[in-house]
């Protein structure tokens, strides 16, 4: 199964340069990584990244995060992915650019 995280370009850049990241602010002011599912991404996208542009999708190896990965209730109850260890490098299986267009963000083919 893939979850995925949203990053902005700067973000994804440092991941890549030092193999891993504690994540983005709120994820360190929050205590572990936030991360969606697919049906969830879209919503993430729009409520928490509407205005942004230069975002980076990134998808993640479930089984990779082992029991770091946690399942717990957020919005409207629905539970949500949380990953409380850095995420590193050797767990994204793709990453892709997501541009905003006239009507939101554009995610890529793997996920329409």
């Amino acid at each position: 199964m893939l979850v995925y995280k949203i990053l902005r370009e700067e973000e994804w850049s440092a991941l890549e340069a030092a193999g891993e990241s504690a994540g983005a602010p709120v994820d360190l002011a929050d205590g572990f990584i936030h991360l969606s599912t697919a049906t969830q991404v879209a919503e993430t996208a729009a409520r928490h990244f509407a205005d942004a542009g230069d975002l980076v999708l990134v998808a993640v190896a479930a089984e990779r995060l082992g029991p770091a990965l946690r399942w717990e209730p957020s919005r409207g109850g629905a539970l949500f992915p949380h990953l409380y260890r850095p995420l590193r490098a050797a767990d994204v299986v793709w990453s892709r650019p997501l541009p905003r267009g006239p009507g939101g963000h554009v995610f890529p083919e793997e996920l329409a």
